[in-house]
């Protein structure tokens, strides 16, 4: 049973990448056959792993299942439709109504667990729409690893609310395990860069819009366009709407090419409707405004 992420303490990481493999591929042969497994599944690098290798252990058991929400970019959502039409997982796309609750728009800290819970409500409806209740079981399967827990991260709140479990931070997984276990497995997703989702890009204190959202697709479609394959376009308001700021973030030994190519991004970024574009010199930094988060803390 997932326990309540406030008092969780994951397990200490694997001693390698095998071992935690090896863990995990135990996990899943131990699970009663015809026991249904639900991957929550964005084609980023460790719920991609996970899919693989509850595939390879459960077969037909495996559902994965990609919110189809403004949030993901619509690259990732193509790259999800194709791995799993490629191995032939049986893929469902659900709708999302983080929209519609004003603590997830309002974007003041709780945006990741208004995102989480409405996923993992569309998964337990989804469930109950194609009749996997009843004599069925099910788990509902999250690809967070031991890392996650070292930052702030609502969602993984909401996950446990919903019954959720995440067999990679069981098996003790890091994220560098996933990266090596998956180049094992020879799986392209490897080494993509992380790519949280796109209202991540909103500083907290800003609502999250669908305006924004696609401005901030576009801007990060840009600028790996230009060759910047790890990058952020943080969206920023300014003069209460009046103008938006792109402040780009690339990791520090590329920001000599951002400045490089700074006339052909600033008009790209200008046609996507920026009217001020910087570059954040600390260089790239995931989930960079969990600090205001963290500063917020008792």
């Amino acid at each position: 049973m997932t326990q309540g992420v406030d008092h969780f303490q994951p397990p200490p990481a694997a001693p390698s990448a095998a071992a935690a493999e090896a863990r995990l591929r135990a996990d899943f042969a131990a699970r009663p056959r015809g026991q249904r497994l639900l991957v929550a599944f964005s084609a980023g690098v460790d719920s991609t792993y996970l899919l693989a290798v509850a595939q390879q252990e459960r077969g037909e058991d495996v559902l994965a299942v990609t919110a189809d929400s403004p949030s993901l970019a619509r690259s990732s959502l193509a790259e999800a439709q194709a791995f799993c039409a490629e191995r032939g997982i049986d893929h469902r796309l659900v709708r999302t109504d983080e929209f519609e609750h004003e603590a997830y728009v309002a974007n003041q800290g709780l945006r990741c667990y208004e995102c989480k819970a409405a996923l993992f409500r569309a998964m337990h409806g989804m469930v109950r729409a194609i009749s996997l209740d009843g004599d069925q079981a099910y788990d509902l399967l999250l690809g967070a690893v031991v890392d996650d827990f070292a930052d702030v991260r609502p969602g993984l709140r909401a996950a446990a609310e919903a019954g959720a479990r995440w067999p990679l931070v069981d098996a003790g997984f890091t994220k560098q395990w996933v990266r090596e276990a998956s180049r094992g497995l020879g799986l392209s997703s490897w080494n993509r860069p992380a790519e949280p989702c796109l209202s991540s890009r909103f500083p907290y204190g800003e609502p999250v819009t669908n305006e924004g959202l696609r401005m901030i697709e576009a801007a990060e479609a840009a600028l790996r366009f230009a060759g910047f394959s790890d990058c952020r376009a943080r969206h920023h308001r300014i003069g209460d709407g009046r103008g938006f700021l792109c402040r780009i973030e690339v990791p520090a030994a590329e920001l000599p090419e951002v400045l490089a190519q700074r006339e052909a991004l600033q008009a790209a970024l200008h046609r996507i409707g920026y009217t001020f574009i910087s570059v954040d010199l600390a260089g790239l930094k995931s989930g960079g405004f969990n600090q205001l988060l963290r500063a917020e803390a008792p």
